[in-house]
């Protein structure tokens, strides 16, 4: 009689930090001949990946509010309740031999139920602060896999659980990693790529344009620009860029975006967790520009780890004016030297083993839990 594979339930919310990194732990599970399925929020997937899962199931989740609103509190404490309940059941149907959680709110229910019963959880914690959820979660957690080796408020008991395996990126990632870095001539075309993750960065659409608008005119006719922008800023980007005399595509989403920063020589980013384990797979040299206000400073911590490498160039967004960027953009085009070590230090840092490590880690708590069951699945 033929056994059927173990189960293993990916938790992942809707955005592209949390869902990457599932991504490609599912494409390692599959090679590795476990079944896989994901549930996630009602966002769903918004990327277009295609999500390599046996089943995608949605729970509903939430965001609990400011304690200074009541009323929003109650909702989300009631909207999570109701996802337990529902992933309660969930996992009694799928009775998966693990529960992978990847941070986020969305996260809770599932790894709830999972300890309610009993079956055995990791959490993997992208940036280099433990999110609030994963604050929450690991302490019954029976390992926390870290992107970084030093991971703020993983502490006492709960560092005991950690094991760093580095941020897991995508098969596309790693095959675009073997594009060499292309050196910057100085008389050819200087390639720029400019993203925002799933924040959509508006930001970058106010603040780019402008900025290349003032470089010399001999390096606005060598630009050859890829920006995303939100919907309703693509307009404004493509107009003020043609104004300038620059060779630019901009659109709200680059299903390729990978080979794109593979063929780039500078890319301007917000500093997500996906993004910063991207460039350094790829090893591409950045402005990375955190996302102001985001809880814990996680982008701050994400991009200074990076820039303190040399892999990057860390701006906040209150310094980074038109001005700003145009003198930092000025000085990297004139040092093709600068980019290309920028570049190697940024690979140096980059983790394309992580996927594999992380699946051990999933094939370690099984063994253990089997091991405690006396053998049995």
């Amino acid at each position: 009689m033929t056994r059927e594979p173990p189960t293993i339930l990916l938790a992942a919310g809707g955005t592209g930090g949390h869902l990457f990194p599932a991504y490609a732990l599912a494409e390692e599970l599959g090679r590795r001949g476990f079944a896989v399925d994901l549930v996630t929020d009602m966002r769903g997937d918004r990327y277009g990946t295609g999500f390599p899962a046996r089943s995608v199931y949605q729970l509903p989740a939430a965001t609990p509010g400011s304690k200074r609103n009541p009323i929003a509190l109650a909702r989300a404490s009631f909207t999570l309740a109701r996802g337990i309940l529902k992933a309660h059941k969930l996992l009694r149907s799928v009775k998966p031999a693990a529960v992978v959680g990847f941070g986020g709110y969305p996260t809770i229910p599932p790894l709830v139920a999972a300890r309610m019963l009993g079956v055995p959880s990791i959490i993997h914690e992208q940036n280099a602060v433990l999110g609030r959820a994963n604050r929450v979660l690991a302490k019954h957690a029976a390992a926390v896999a870290t992107s970084f080796r030093k991971t703020k408020f993983l502490e006492g008991a709960l560092a005991e659980k950690a094991r760093f395996t580095g941020n897991p990126v995508r098969g596309v990632v790693i095959e675009a990693a073997k594009t060499p870095y292309p050196p910057l001539n100085q008389n050819g075309p200087i390639h720029l790529l400019v993203f925002g993750g799933s924040q959509g960065a508006r930001f970058f659409s106010e603040a780019v344009p402008p900025a290349l608008a003032t470089l010399p005119l001999s390096v606005r006719q060598r630009l050859k620009l890829v920006q995303q922008a939100r919907e309703e800023d693509v307009a404004a980007v493509k107009a003020e860029t043609a104004a300038a005399g620059i060779d630019a595509e901009i659109a709200t989403f680059f299903k390729n975006l990978p080979q794109i920063m593979a063929d780039s020589h500078v890319v301007i980013a917000r500093a997500g967790a996906s993004s910063v384990a991207e460039l350094a797979v790829i090893g591409r040299p950045s402005i990375l520009v955190p996302l102001p206000h985001s809880l814990d400073s996680d982008q701050l911590a994400n991009a200074t780890n990076l820039a303190e490498s040399g892999g990057s160039w860390c701006i906040e967004q209150r310094d980074l004016t038109p001005l700003r960027l145009a003198t930092e953009l000025g000085r990297l085009f004139d040092s093709p030297d600068t980019l290309s070590r920028a570049a190697a230090s940024a690979k140096a840092q980059g983790q394309a083993s992580s996927v594999g490590l992380l699946a051990d880690l999933v094939g370690d708590v099984i063994g253990r839990r089997r091991g405690a069951d006396g053998g049995t699945s």
